[in-house]
């Protein structure tokens, strides 16, 4: 397994059915030092709006809040898209949030968090996409590529659905293609 030996300004995470209890994993085995910011992008029910954030903070090393509008990014604390709010990464290292219209059936979308971090910060973008069940993320993986952020996803055979993994595979090659347990050993040896 290869560690990117580049500095990032946000790590990106998004995943579906099946994602939660990877994110869980990779938070509860995640250096409490982390040092840099995580973005979460996961789908999530929209008319249940609490229990994911403090379900992830009983197991996580690092703070996971989820961000009202024009909060700052901030290292070590994993920011998790809320229900029902699309979460834009800008170039000030602000999150935004909108309730714009559904994008791959789905609010908050991992192509839009996705590519939003990849027009933020270019090659300082690290985007990770795990098991879910539809194409969501697939693109936004792609142009982070193309800005040339280090990319990973999750191999396929580890997925829960493989169907978001397999369609990032479909759009290009990404850097890695890693089990969970790998991704959160590089993460782990990143350097600040």
């Amino acid at each position: 397994m290869e560690i990117p030996d580049q500095k990032f300004k946000v790590v990106v995470i998004g995943g579906s059915a099946g994602s939660f209890s990877v994110v869980s994993r990779m938070l509860s085995q995640l250096d409490p030092a982390f040092p840099y910011p995580i973005v979460l992008c996961l789908h999530r029910l929209k008319h249940v709006r609490s229990g994911l954030v403090e379900g992830l903070n009983m197991k996580s090393n690092i703070p996971v809040v989820e961000p009202y509008d024009k909060d700052k990014l901030q290292s070590g604390v994993a920011m998790l898209a809320p229900s029902n709010y699309h979460l834009f990464v800008e170039f000030d290292s602000t999150i935004s949030l909108s309730t714009e219209e559904v994008n791959n059936h789905s609010r908050p979308s991992i192509d839009y968090a996705f590519s939003s971090a990849a027009y933020a910060f270019r090659e300082k973008t690290l985007g990770i996409i795990l098991t879910g069940a539809n194409k969501d993320g697939a693109k936004g993986m792609k142009c982070i590529h193309e800005k040339k952020g280090y990319t990973i996803v999750q191999d396929p055979s580890t997925c829960e659905v493989d169907t978001m993994p397999r369609s990032a595979l479909k759009l290009f090659s990404p850097n890695q293609v890693l089990k969970p347990e790998e991704i959160v050993s590089l993460l782990n040896r990143l350097k600040g």
